[in-house]
């Protein structure tokens, strides 16, 4: 007789004994948010006079439903946000870019294309926020996504100089179908991150979607690395590229001067 034909008394609540073999079938199949809510679905079933098919059906939901949404947690980590903007606590009006161009860029559609996105402006115009927000809304989206600055990228070129295995050092990050830079131009590059800046444009061209944002437009990137490399950066980045420039006062200031960066003291 196989284990599903056991005849067992209909009761208000499923035996202790059944709820543990159900907790250990689970454990064995891995299937942890049914087992976290068997029970509370399976008192509202009895309740509500579920058709087994229904009761199958919301319990496979509530794997499927835990399972997305720790695989979108752990992209999230994964990605190494700096500060956790997302599009939460964006002030569209408070941008100088242009309503139908945000929606755009929200759509996410220039990721599926491999497609860059440059956002160059003066300091506290949003750059780094838009960037980030669009990474966690690609994340949202089930893509992978991962967070530098020009800095992290100089110290990857010189820990794997050591060995000479810097080209291989860009693969792992390939994977993301998503790379944002931030802050390019706010301090002078080091030659090691001008060169993995490049690496990592080079390495991405036409294959994966970069996000950068920036305070000098990428025609002055000259300023910041030599020009040889420079030119062959631009070139490859502005290929298939979004430039977006912003303008304006500083929105960090604005809410300094008005006394909405901190909290009153008394």
């Amino acid at each position: 007789m196989t284990r599903g034909a056991d005849a067992r008394p209909v009761e208000a609540r499923p035996s202790e004994a059944v709820l543990a073999e159900l907790e250990g079938l689970c454990r064995r199949l891995r299937l942890r948010y049914i087992r976290e809510q068997a029970t509370e679905v399976l008192l509202t079933a009895k309740a509500q006079r579920w058709e087994p098919a229904e009761l199958l059906r919301v319990l496979l939901l509530a794997e499927i439903d835990g399972r997305d949404a720790s695989s979108t947690e752990n992209r999230r980590k994964a990605a190494r946000f700096p500060a956790g903007k997302t599009f939460e606590s964006w002030d569209p009006t408070r941008s100088s870019i242009t309503p139908a161009t945000q929606t755009a860029l929200r759509s996410l559609e220039w990721v599926d294309r491999h497609e860059n996105v440059v956002v160059a402006g003066p300091s506290g115009t949003g750059k780094s926020h838009l960037t980030e927000a669009l990474g966690h809304a690609a994340i949202n989206a089930g893509l992978r996504v991962v967070w530098f600055s020009v800095e992290d990228l100089g110290a990857l070129v010189r820990r794997h100089r050591v060995d000479d295995t810097i080209a291989k050092a860009f693969t792992p990050i390939l994977r993301s179908e998503l790379v944002i830079v931030d802050d390019i131009g706010l301090l002078p590059l080091s030659a090691d991150a001008a060169e993995g800046l490049y690496r990592l444009v080079d390495a991405a061209y036409e294959r994966r979607s970069l996000a950068i944002s920036t305070n000098l437009h990428p025609s002055g990137f000259d300023q910041l690395m030599d020009r040889t490399i420079a030119t062959a950066l631009v070139d490859r980045l502005l290929h298939h590229a979004h430039v977006i420039v912003t303008d304006g006062d500083s929105v960090r200031l604005a809410d300094a001067l008005a006394g909405r960066g901190v909290t009153p003291l008394t």
